[in-house]
């Protein structure tokens, strides 16, 4: 089955720039609905929201200031926007930072974590059919750190991490079934946005900084465009459940069965004391 953007509202948080303007640009191209960019972002939110607006019509794109690493603005805007049960909606959590310095480590956690756990039960327990919704589709975006071991960056390593268990629990058959609405991870490789910038980076340890540098430079590059395409196309071809990787230029991959042959591995030590 194939999933069509059009007759969809898409809910994005962090979209001002980077992978999750592109996903907007391409969502558009794609015929969605409408776009929401909940952002911190201000300048480049609304020059976004008056550009795409200029070419696709009035009130295409709205953007709406919100910081997800607070509670109330999260839950209120994402209630604001997803109101309409009648509506098909897609959410894809995209907002991030990466630093891990001592002033900034929980920051990162709420950002990159804590808002987008919150976003999606929000979300899920507006869309589901099970609560008269329409059912949908959450869209989270985690790493390619989330299948390493990286000591330079372990805060934001656990962040990406966790995003990808938390896909793969929330999207399993015993929630999609009841409730239609699919979760799918996008674990992006090194992508070319502010985020990695030298100046936007940080470790709790110095030293590190510039091993974190230096592996970064050991990983091949990709265009924001990239990113944003999977994120179009694990819409249009992800069950629920699956995880999707956007790496080097590469056009998106399925590796759902990677990840659960590795989840597997990693169970044995502890399946064979099951009753």
């Amino acid at each position: 089955m194939v999933f069509e953007w059009k007759n969809n509202v898409l809910l994005i948080t962090g979209a001002s720039k980077g992978i999750g303007a592109s996903v907007t640009r391409q969502a558009l191209a794609e015929g969605v609905q409408q776009v929401f960019n909940l952002d911190i972002d201000k300048e480049n939110g609304v020059a976004l929201q008056q550009e795409l607006n200029d070419i696709y019509g009035d009130k295409k794109v709205t953007f709406i200031y919100c910081d997800v690493a607070n509670e109330e603005q999260l839950k209120t805007n994402f209630k604001l926007v997803l109101a309409d049960k009648s509506k098909n909606y897609i959410v894809v959590n995209n907002a991030a930072i990466f630093n891990d310095s001592l002033q900034t480590f929980k920051k990162e956690i709420d950002i990159n974590l804590t808002g987008l756990v919150t976003g999606s039960l929000i979300a899920l327990d507006l869309m589901r059919k099970d609560n008269g919704g329409n059912g949908g589709t959450i869209i989270n975006m985690s790493s390619i750190t989330a299948f390493n071991v990286v000591p330079c960056f372990p805060v934001y390593n656990a962040t990406k991490s966790a995003i990808l268990t938390f896909g793969i629990s929330l999207g399993a058959d015993e929630f999609y079934n009841r409730t239609d609405v699919r979760v799918i991870t996008i674990c992006c490789g090194m992508t070319d946005t502010s985020i990695i910038l030298k100046e936007n980076i940080g470790s709790f340890d110095k030293e590190m900084v510039h091993k974190m540098i230096e592996i970064m430079e050991d990983y091949p590059n990709q265009s924001g465009d990239s990113a944003g395409r999977a994120v179009i196309e694990a819409f249009k071809y992800g069950a629920s459940a699956s995880v999707w990787l956007s790496n080097a230029d590469n056009p998106a991959e399925d590796i759902t069965n990677f990840v659960t042959k590795a989840n597997k591995i990693m169970a044995e030590p502890i399946l064979k004391y099951k009753k």
